[in-house]
This record gives C-alpha cells, structure tokens and sequence, in this order.
C-alpha cells in the first residue's frame, strides 16, 4: 500500500451482500474508509482501536447453512492479531457467536446497550470479553450500565 492509499494503516472489512444467499454486514462501527468493488461488495476500513461487529450469514437451498458474528477491536499496523476470513490484515477477537440463535441472543445484548444511550462501538472491550465467555459458559453476562461505562470512560482517559 502507498501512502497515499486512503486504507494504508487500517483494518479492513469486506462486506458482501447477495439477498438471500450471502450476507456479510456491520451490526455497528464506525468506518473511516470506503470504496465498492461491485455491486455486490463493499470494503471498508477501520482506525485502530475502533470496535466494530461483523455479521457472516449464508444460505444454502434449505435456508441458513451458517451464522457469525465476531465483535473485533482493529488494531495498528503491524501489531499481532487474529486471523478472519475477509478481515485484513486481522483483528482482536472481543467476542464470537456462532449458530443463528446465539447471533440473535448478542443482537438483544447489543440492543440493551444501545436502548440505554451508549454507542455499542464505545463499550469497554473488557465487557464484549466478559460476554463472550458468559455466553460461551450458558450463562447470562452482567448487563453493560450506564455506571459502567462511565467508569469505562474515566478508566480510558488515565491510561497510557
């Protein structure tokens, strides 16, 4: 990449979107880059530190064949990460769910936190953590509260 190449330093997503057959989207995040391939893809690119949700959802002839979603934590260049299909050149896993059900379950999670105010791309990367291990336990993660996150933010503000 050259410096002069607007997605040079950032995470990249590649979202693909054929009506029902293969639907790779953003549940939230706040890109900083975009361009389209085609009509059918799309590529963004993410700062470092931002958070974002990527949904993978395809569909065989008998309805849904898989389901994915990855709330991942773009980091800088160079940095060690985590290999994703369609995330280049990787990401922080915060958490995963896979299956449509579970998917669906972090959708309303997502919604709680949204309902209260907070951007779910601003919530503490310990909490999207926190509820991926609960999930992956059966257990119901500690709701994400306005208290929380102010103590997020405050937290955020002294660290190096």
């Amino acid at each position: 990449m050259s410096a002069t190449d607007p997605f040079a330093g950032l995470t990249t997503v590649e979202l693909t979107w054929r009506e029902k057959q293969c639907e790779y989207w953003l549940r939230f995040g706040d890109y900083i880059a975009e361009r389209m391939p085609d009509s059918h893809r799309r590529v963004v690119g993410f700062a470092p530190d931002a958070v974002f949700a990527f949904v993978r959802w395809t569909a065989g002839d008998d309805g849904a064949v898989f389901s994915r979603l990855d709330i991942l934590r773009a980091l800088p260049a160079g940095a060690p990460h985590q290999s994703l299909p369609f995330v280049r050149p990787g990401a922080e896993i915060l958490l995963t769910a896979e299956g449509w059900p579970k998917v669906e379950q972090v959708f309303r999670l997502i919604d709680a936190i949204g309902a209260q105010g907070v951007p779910p791309a601003a919530v503490a990367p310990d909490h999207w953590r926190h509820m991926h291990h609960r999930l992956l336990a059966g257990g119901e993660p500690r709701p994400y509260t306005l208290l929380r996150h102010r103590a997020w933010l405050k937290r955020r503000s002294i660290l190096p």
